[in-house]
């Protein structure tokens, strides 16, 4: 059973590098970052089932973002990313300072290969998202 009650306002940094970011909080409306590895078999004979051990990092984060065309917003601060050598991208669970109990999530050097430019219905918020892929994941409890 759960001790703590977790409300999710993430906050969300994205640039080329950490000490470049834009904190885009106030455009995301959704973030999933997720840390996973490659599973490489190593079944050998004889063994009655089959065994696994971690292969490469492949680490990837899903952001969804409210639409905006003013500078410093959303498409502002993206589409210079598109295709960029190195992206990265830190998420907290609130906006709190760094530490073990509010852990900043980073990817660095991942990459962002596109980048949907409008997605419009009647009657409401445009909304896109956006998907930064492999990178090194680590984790910042440090303020």
């Amino acid at each position: 059973m759960p001790t703590s009650t977790f409300l999710s306002n993430a906050k969300v940094l994205i640039g080329t590098s950490s000490a470049a970011t834009t904190d885009i909080t106030d455009q995301v409306s959704s973030v999933v970052l997720t840390q996973s590895v490659d599973a490489l078999e190593k079944t050998a004979m004889g063994d009655t089932a089959r065994k696994f051990t971690a292969g490469l990092g492949t680490s990837s984060c899903t952001i969804t973002v409210y639409a905006s065309y003013a500078s410093n917003e959303s498409y502002a601060v993206l589409q210079p990313l598109v295709g960029a050598a190195a992206v990265y991208v830190k998420v907290n669970p609130t906006s709190a300072v760094d530490s073990a109990t509010n852990p900043g999530f980073e990817i660095s050097s991942s990459f962002l290969a596109q980048l949907p430019v409008i997605n419009s219905n009647i009657g409401e918020l445009a909304t896109f998202d956006i998907e930064l892929q492999g990178g090194d994941f680590t984790i910042d409890t440090s303020s």
